[in-house]
């Protein structure tokens, strides 16, 4: 293999050579990664007892599993998350590529070679998310800081040192790697801004932030519901109709980021190797061309090969130019599908958070939970697949159209032949306009003739109910003959229909391509829909909601316990408990504050000078003040301290 990562799907100069190999580190990193992961592993510690911490005590537990991300409720560092996919992209190209096995091997042992490679790229790539997922913020962000340096030294020297390549030209790297070094740039900043925070936090120069289950955008998700729509809601643009409109109370997760960060960078990567692979065959075909024109020139007496240069290379043209221009629409295209997949997926969950499932089949209503987590590991792999591969397709079903447009309107009216294109054009389009006239007219005489009229005046339609019903049987037997000889033109045309919808619709996981009752058979829509149940099971804002209110509740009454427990310790004398438990029910109920003796009796002495909220406030404070003083007094040194604490 030569090259970097990936560099197999756009081939290098083979007589450029390099210091650094960027292949061989990609092996070698294997070891650091290993290394990294080891750490990371060691530093935390497992929440269970196993059998070999009996035996080797000295571990305590150490050595547990390293999370890469969270992928199924986590919201926090996606876009670094996102960043990460996209410094693994051309890696995950590379699994594409046949060129990935440098040796020969039997047929039936690829997909085990492919196997080996998926998990030697996983590897190679597991501290980047690590890093960035661990609990140990400072060594998880001194050891990325050195990882990603020594990838982007790697990177950066093999792609200005050796930039040229066979297909793009002198600056092919340059122009294939550059999404992958600006990760890997991005990456490195977010751990530098990791390690400056949380040595600002190890100073108490900022505070930590609380981890809660539920994030800000869910909390207002839950106040939207828990308010009435107000009727004087400001109008939609036109953009946010049709195209898109921002929600604040929703978050695409990492998962979900990053995969459409791969299949971008994906597309960009496809093009670039479809148009410069394209000129290179359209070249190839040039070449061809000039040989057999050779031939007839060499042999006069061949009229047939003569009268086939002229048709070839108008073919070669047409071609030449369809395709290249059909791949800016099918880049287009599916660049589109990208980021309509999100919006159908934030539409999806939106509509399982109101407890609407009437968009998906019947059979999809309660899918089985194996299949829905299964589903989750599945979705991004096969997403990016069927991003890569429908562009190819979408991109040859737009090249038929391309060609068929040319043969059909522009080479006649280049070569002179318009009223010959517009008599045939014509003839083609008045038999389908007769067809589309006559189904117009069978719809148009039943509602005239053979339906009743309208129960109410008020009614949209006619009831579905018969009138005159002796010309009907005599009108539906004539036109039985002629909806024969329709129904062939249909039937043709339901299959070319479905083929082309198919096919223009690969790219689109969120939909299924199978008719109604066979949808089960289409495994990408499958994926989708058990992803979007999962997520929705692990992430309705609402269930989120309740289980943080019934984690704080659990977590206030462990407080309470404790203080409770702290105040019935033997150490600590009866007044200062006394105090300990006075203090404890001010400060839960501090409306009882005024309505103390030696506060009614000093509010009876003097006059009132301000409001009784301001009174109440002022005089809680006080107590509070007061009866803190009276137990720090009276309570030793470590009561003290569990005081605050707690």
């Amino acid at each position: 293999m030569t090259g970097v990562p990936g560099e197999q799907v756009v081939p290098t100069v083979q007589d450029c050579q390099n210091e650094i190999s960027v292949d061989l580190f990609l092996h070698f990193s294997l070891i650091p990664a290993v290394l990294i992961t080891g750490v990371l592993s060691f530093l935390q510690k497992r929440n269970k007892t196993l059998a070999i911490d009996h035996r080797l005590p000295f571990l305590g537990r150490r050595f547990a599993i390293v999370v890469p991300l969270d992928t199924i409720g986590s919201l926090s560092n996606r876009w670094s998350y996102g960043f990460a996919y996209g410094s693994v992209s051309f890696s995950v190209l590379l699994l594409f590529s046949e060129t990935y096995i440098p040796f020969t091997v039997p047929s039936w042992a690829r997909a085990i070679v492919y196997l080996v490679g998926a998990l030697e790229v996983g590897l190679v790539y597991f501290p980047f998310f690590a890093c960035l997922s661990t609990p140990f913020r400072t060594h998880g962000a001194v050891l990325g800081i050195l990882y990603s340096l020594a990838w982007i030294t790697t990177m950066v020297w093999d792609t200005f040192t050796c930039p040229a390549g066979k297909i793009l030209g002198k600056y092919q790297k340059i122009i294939v790697q550059w999404p992958c070094i600006l990760a890997l740039i991005f990456l490195l900043g977010r751990y530098i801004y990791m390690l400056v925070k949380d040595v600002r936090i190890h100073l108490q120069l900022e505070v930590e932030e609380p981890g809660e289950l539920i994030d800000q955008h869910q909390v207002q998700h839950v106040r939207s519901l828990l308010k009435n729509t107000p009727a004087n809601r400001k109008a939609l643009s036109w953009f946010q109709r049709r195209v898109y409109e921002s929600d604040p109370c929703f978050k695409f997760p990492n998962r979900i980021i990053g995969t459409a960060v791969i299949s971008l960078i994906g597309l960009y990567t496809m093009t670039l190797a479809d148009y410069s692979l394209s000129n290179m065959a359209f070249d190839q075909a040039e070449g061809w061309k000039n040989t057999l024109k050779d031939v007839v020139i060499s042999c006069n007496q061949s009229e047939v090969l003569g009268a086939m240069i002229p048709p070839l290379e108008e073919l070669i043209e047409v071609a030449r130019t369809s395709w290249l221009a059909t791949t800016i629409f099918a880049s287009l295209n599916s660049v589109a599908y990208s980021f309509h997949i999100l919006v159908c997926y934030r539409k999806h969950l939106k509509r399982l958070w109101k407890g609407q499932k009437g968009f998906l089949p019947e059979k999809f209503h309660n899918p089985s939970s194996a299949v829905s987590v299964a589903s989750i590991t599945r979705y991004s792999g096969w997403q990016i697949a069927f991003t890569l591969w429908g562009y190819l397709i979408v991109h040859f079903v737009y090249f038929l159209f391309a060609l068929f447009f040319a043969y059909v309107l522009v080479l006649p009216i280049k070569n002179g032949k318009t009223l010959v294109m517009l008599s045939n054009l014509g003839i083609i389009l008045l038999t389908i306009g007769l067809v589309i006239a006559l189904v117009i007219l069978q719809v148009g005489l039943v509602h005239i003739f053979f339906l009743q009229d309208k129960v109410s005046p008020t009614d949209k339609h006619k009831p579905l109910a018969l009138n005159n019903r002796k010309a009907f049987h005599c009108f539906n037997y004539f036109f039985f003959f002629y909806n024969v000889v329709m129904g062939i033109s249909n039937c043709i045309l339901r299959l070319l229909f479905s083929i082309v919808t198919g096919t223009w619709l690969v790219s689109r996981i969120d939909r299924t391509i199978m008719q109604r009752g066979y949808e089960s058979m289409d495994a990408g829509y499958s994926t989708w829909v058990g992803m979007i149940f999962a997520d929705h099971y692990h992430n309705n804002p609402v269930m989120v909601c309740f289980c943080q209110l019934l984690v704080s509740n659990t977590q206030e009454r462990h407080t309470a316990a404790l203080y409770f427990t702290f105040s019935s310790a033997p150490s600590v004398s009866n007044p200062a408990r006394r105090r300990w438990k006075l203090f404890y029910t001010l400060l839960r109920n501090p409306h009882l504050i005024p309505l103390r003796k030696h506060h009614l009796s000093s509010s009876a002495s003097s006059p009132l000078t301000a409001s009784p909220p301001q009174t109440v406030f002022q005089a809680w404070v006080m107590a509070s003040q007061k009866q803190t003083q009276e137990v720090s007094q009276s309570l030793p040194d470590t009561d003290v301290t569990a005081e605050e604490d707690c």
